[in-house]
This record gives C-alpha cells, sequence and structure tokens, in this order.
C-alpha cells in the first residue's frame, strides 16, 4: 500500500509516517522504481503501535525503547513495565504542577473584582514575579518551573 493508505489504515497521518522514517523510529520502507513508498501489514502494525505510544504521552525516544522491545521476543516484561511506571512518574508530576497552577488562579480570579477597574490581582501577581535566582532552595511559583524549568544564559 502507498503512504496515503498506510496512513488511513494506521490513523497516522502521511507527514508523521514521513517523519517517523526520518528521524528513524521506523525503518526506511521499500520504493518502487518511481521513487514512492510501499507499506505492509508489519508496517501499519508498528505505525498503529506508535500512534498508542503516542495517545499516552511517551517521548519518541520511549517509544524506539518499546518498539525494540515489541521486536524483541526475548525480552522481559519488567523492561516495559519500568518503562510504564516510569512514564506513569512524570505523568503523575506534571499532573500535580497543573493542579497546583489551576488552583494558583482559581485563587486569584477569585480575588479579581472583575468589573471596569483597572486593579487586578492577577496582573499584579504576575508583575511581582522576582527573577529566578541562581541555585535557590526556594520553591518554584505555581509549579510552572516543573514543566518548563528556566533557561538559563
Amino acid at each position: 500500500m502507498n503512504i496515503g493508505q498506510a496512513a488511513k489504515a494506521s490513523g497516522v497521518s502521511a507527514k508523521m509516517i514521513r517523519y517517523y522514517e526520518t528521524i528513524e523510529l521506523i525503518a526506511p520502507v521499500h520504493r518502487t522504481e518511481a521513487g514512492y513508498r510501499i507499506y505492509d501489514d508489519q508496517d501499519v502494525h508498528a505505525l498503529r503501535f506508535i500512534s498508542r505510544a503516542r495517545d499516552l504521552g511517551f517521548s519518541v525516544d520511549q517509544m524506539r525503547e518499546l518498539l525494540a522491545l515489541w521486536r524483541d521476543r526475548d525480552r522481559a516484561s519488567a523492561d516495559v513495565k519500568a518503562i510504564a511506571l516510569s512514564h506513569v512518574e512524570m505523568l503523575e508530576e506534571k499532573a500535580r504542577a497543573l493542579q497546583q497552577m489551576s488552583a494558583t488562579l482559581k485563587h486569584l480570579a477569585a480575588n479579581c473584582h472583575g468589573d471596569g477597574r483597572p486593579d487586578c490581582p492577577i496582573i499584579e501577581d504576575f508583575a511581582n514575579i522576582q527573577p529566578p535566582m541562581a541555585k535557590s532552595t526556594r520553591k518554584p511559583r505555581f509549579g510552572a518551573a516543573v514543566l518548563a524549568p528556566a533557561k538559563s544564559g
């Protein structure tokens, strides 16, 4: 099947299929003399595997590792479980950070009159944020540093 048919069968766009080939997440497929990619059922199955892992938030490197384990019939399920549980920890950390951000914004919004006056505790809070200190032991405000660490330099 061609790339359009493989995309339809796998649920992965043709653009993403090309990208996955470029970053070597999937192996380059056979091409016709005219240069068209030819996919088989095994290729589509791998694309579905990637799509499911992506839906669950796995990174490209994690997907690469999971694909290698999927293809290795001598794998230990403990290796797969370790990757999954590590990913769960990361997801739970992000969820906690999002909950903290949500609670902070709810608190700020509750203290905002929401009328025609210019006074706004939300804007005041944003404007009063101090720049991050090098090697500070203070906790990041609102969990934002958990999701996107401050860039240095």
